[in-house]
């Protein structure tokens, strides 16, 4: 089983950057795909960006390309999604999951954009 724990959220100003992490324990995280995922809630969860399994290949919402970054760092068990040029609609609770089964989610990060 792996447990995923997110940080990193906060308050930024639109046009800012913000950077988030998802930490893995338990087991090590480096067999599974790994994706971001935004709820602003009460509605569903969004796919955001996702990472392969040996981190060669990404994907992209289109909302989210060319501003944000996904990455991992399979030595650390970490994952990493580098926000830039922020806007209000990103707002939302950040969730990490496995990819693509989506059987182990984390708690959750809010990223707040003000306007």
């Amino acid at each position: 089983q792996v447990q995923l724990r997110e940080s990193g959220g906060g308050l930024v100003q639109a046009g800012g950057s913000l950077r988030v992490s998802c930490a893995a324990s338990g087991r090590t995280f480096s067999p599974y795909g790994m994706g971001w995922f935004r709820q602003d809630a009460p509605k569903e969860r969004k796919f955001v960006a996702s990472i392969r399994l040996h981190g060669g290949t990404t994907y992209y919402a289109d909302s989210v390309k060319g501003r944000f970054t996904i990455s991992r760092d399979n030595a650390k068990n970490t994952l990493y999604l580098q926000m830039n040029s922020l806007k209000p609609e990103d707002t939302g609770l950040y969730y990490c999951a496995t990819e693509p089964s989506r059987d182990y989610w984390g708690q959750g990060t809010q990223v707040i954009v003000s306007s």
